[in-house]
């Protein structure tokens, strides 16, 4: 909840030109129009941010077990948010920090962050309940690319001293890198140790 509320504060309110993000890119295409690109942005944040509350919600044993009426509502309005997310990144790649390699970056997350999100409601409408929440672990990390992207950018910039477009590229990857990872890390140490239990 706390990097939710900074993310919408940071982007809507205290920056909503994106005046500090917009200052480090480079070498802009012609087609850049500031006003589509700063509401398309908004969406964004928008629906990030809902994708990772619902996301969160529905990782509730509790409202699994009690209301599981809210957990599929709640599902659906996370995988329109994921959606969102990724058609409006699909707009905004194109202009990415870094130029090209940054684009195909995320562009590639565009694809598989829906397709495994997708795969996440195919195994529950087949009532394969501990593959959906394996496949719902996968997707839901990538709400956090943002957050890895900036702490991973800010310690190879402010910490190493790299320049800032090094450091944003190398972010993005190892973002990406980092979402699989922990991932499967759940999934292999954690999740199957509450299945074991229950």
């Amino acid at each position: 909840m706390i990097y939710i509320i900074y993310t919408l504060i940071g982007n809507l309110v205290m920056d909503s030109q994106s005046t500090a993000f917009l200052s480090h890119k480079t070498d802009l295409r012609d087609s850049f129009r500031l006003p589509v690109w700063l509401s398309v942005m908004y969406v964004h944040v928008v629906f990030a941010c809902l994708a990772m509350l619902t996301g969160a919600i529905n990782f509730s044993g509790r409202i699994l077990t009690n209301n599981r009426k809210l957990h599929r509502f709640n599902g659906y309005v996370y995988i329109i948010s994921v959606f969102i997310v990724t058609l409006s990144s699909g707009y905004m790649a194109p202009h990415s920090t870094g130029g090209k390699i940054v684009s195909i970056a995320f562009n590639m997350v565009n694809l598989f962050w829906p397709a495994m999100t997708i795969i996440a409601l195919i195994q529950v409408r087949r009532k394969q309940f501990n593959k959906h929440r394996k496949w719902m672990i996968r997707s839901y990390l990538f709400c956090f690319t943002n957050l890895f992207i900036h702490l991973i950018t800010f310690v190879c910039n402010n910490g190493l001293g790299m320049i800032y477009v090094t450091s944003y590229t190398i972010g993005v990857y190892g973002a990406i890198v980092l979402n699989f990872i922990i991932a499967e890390y759940i999934i292999r140490f954690i999740f199957r140790k509450t299945v074991n239990i229950q």
